[in-house]
């Protein structure tokens, strides 16, 4: 029997925005603040959360769109919280064989250093990994890109 390796991508994006630690944890660490910050086209919605308050064990199901009139179940569980420094969601079932998510939050003298460190895999093997080079890793990067373009709006200096 022929083992398969899974081909783990990477995406980090690191964001300074100019909050206090307490109002960073406040937005971030709310699951329902994700629709705000997530591109439209994915048709993503929260269709349950066990807690309206970030909490290690907490379960989030959604709804995405990856084509039209195709919608995916995705489940999460929040497996780390260290308020008010990070959290990390990995996916239980959804469109990718591994998806692990830790947000950090990191105090500094201009507000706060967001940092998103996602490691993901897809499924199908050689099949996943052309839609990873077709499509996905554009995807996934757009997602974001609109993320950060919208918090530094959200959280713009009055």
């Amino acid at each position: 029997m022929v083992a398969s390796i899974m081909k783990v991508h990477v995406l980090q994006q690191t964001q300074q925005l100019p909050i206090s630690l307490d109002e960073a944890w406040s937005f971030f660490a709310t699951p329902r603040n994700l629709d705000q910050i997530t591109p439209k086209d994915l048709g993503f919605r929260i269709t349950y959360s066990s807690s309206e308050k970030m909490m290690e064990g907490q379960i989030i199901t959604y709804k995405i769109r990856i084509a039209p009139f195709i919608h995916l179940p995705w489940v999460t569980e929040i497996t780390s919280v260290k308020e008010p420094l990070s959290f990390i969601d990995n996916q239980v079932s959804g469109p990718y064989s591994l998806w692990h998510h830790l947000h950090q939050f990191t105090p500094n003298a201009q507000g706060v250093l967001m940092t998103d460190l996602v490691h993901y895999a897809l499924p199908f093997g050689p099949f996943g990994s052309i839609a990873h080079a077709l499509f996905v890793k554009n995807k996934v990067a757009s997602i974001f890109a609109y993320r950060k373009e919208l918090l530094a709006e959200l959280f713009r200096k009055k």
